[in-house]
């Protein structure tokens, strides 16, 4: 999603670092985490969730102008709702980890990739909202990325057990909510690196003056200078 055009103090590569910043610490803490429950990553899921969620509604108003502020108040909706329904206690099961994460890979995937489609094709053969296309191919990305997400997670079956030995630590089992759980893991350590890079990247200031044009009556000579 573009930012505005506009010189604000908060600019959309400040919701890109904050979008990596959570991200970054779900993946640590499912990377670091000897449990990979249902549990544990719904409770995961849900901080990173409202917490971004929260970080969008507050870029709708700081970030972006009044006619682009409906991308980032729908993203946060969608997210701050599926947080806390995956903050629910009595909710944490193998079956509503995948209905939850999915379904909200799945909207926010989609109203992410389509939204920065839009922009880039409205942006197209203008040369000031290079900037603005350049952020929103970042979102194009990333949306296409959840919704990889969604895809993944409805394909690993919950039902899914594989047990296996290793010599000298035991017997264990592989199952589907671990897979996912380590998916949503993933999902997030690809997040952080893409929107940290793009966050970090330098870009050219959309508001930068151009060269001032030249004042064709002051290249004149008067009839007073040729004498």
């Amino acid at each position: 999603m573009p930012a505005a055009a506009t010189p604000r103090a908060f600019r959309a590569r400040d919701l890109q670092l904050a979008r990596a910043l959570f991200a970054a610490i779900v993946a640590v803490m499912i990377t670091f985490s000897p449990d990979h429950s249902a549990s544990i990553g719904l409770s995961v899921f849900s901080g990173f969730a409202i917490a971004t969620g929260l970080v969008f509604l507050l870029a709708a108003w700081l970030v972006y102008p009044a006619g682009a502020r409906w991308q980032a108040i729908v993203m946060g909706i969608l997210s701050i709702v599926a947080g806390m329904a995956g903050g629910i206690p009595a909710w944490r099961s193998e079956v509503t980890f995948v209905v939850i994460v999915a379904t909200w890979a799945l909207a926010t995937g989609l109203t992410e990739a389509l939204s920065s489609c839009r922009e880039v094709r409205l942006s197209r053969g203008a040369p000031e909202l290079a900037v603005a296309a350049r952020e929103a191919r970042d979102g194009l990305a990333v949306g296409l990325i959840t919704l990889v997400l969604s895809v993944a997670l409805i394909s690993v079956p919950v039902s899914y057990a594989l047990e296996y030995t290793i010599d000298e630590a035991g017997t264990f089992t592989l199952t589907g909510t671990t897979i996912g759980v380590g998916i949503l893991g993933g999902y997030a350590a690809i997040i952080a690196v893409w929107l940290a890079i793009a966050g970090f990247s330098p870009r050219p200031e959309a508001d930068s003056p151009s060269a001032e044009p030249i004042d064709d009556t002051a290249a004149v000579s008067s009839p007073e200078d040729s004498r």
